[in-house]
């Protein structure tokens, strides 16, 4: 009797996380990585990312997902506002 799965096996794929502007080396990664689907920003530290549901611009310590399928995503960092 061979073991039957309830679940396909997950892959989540890779993620690499938006660095701060004064690390070239992770930014040099990054880019890389990213290719075609990004475009840099007027803003300091942020990449604009294109996702099924449109561009999304993600800031330092946003995670940047590629999943399984071939597709990005943005996973945004909790950030404090001021009052």
């Amino acid at each position: 009797m061979t073991p039957t799965r309830p679940h396909p096996p997950f892959d989540h794929g890779a993620a690499l996380r938006v660095p701060p502007p004064h690390d070239a080396r992770s930014w040099q990664v990054l880019w890389s990585w990213l290719g075609d689907d990004a475009r840099a920003v007027a803003e300091a530290s942020a990449v604009q990312v294109r996702t099924p549901d449109g561009p999304v611009v993600a800031h330092c310590g946003d995670w940047i997902v590629l999943t399984v399928g071939g597709s990005f995503h943005v996973a945004h960092a909790a950030r404090i506002h001021d009052a």
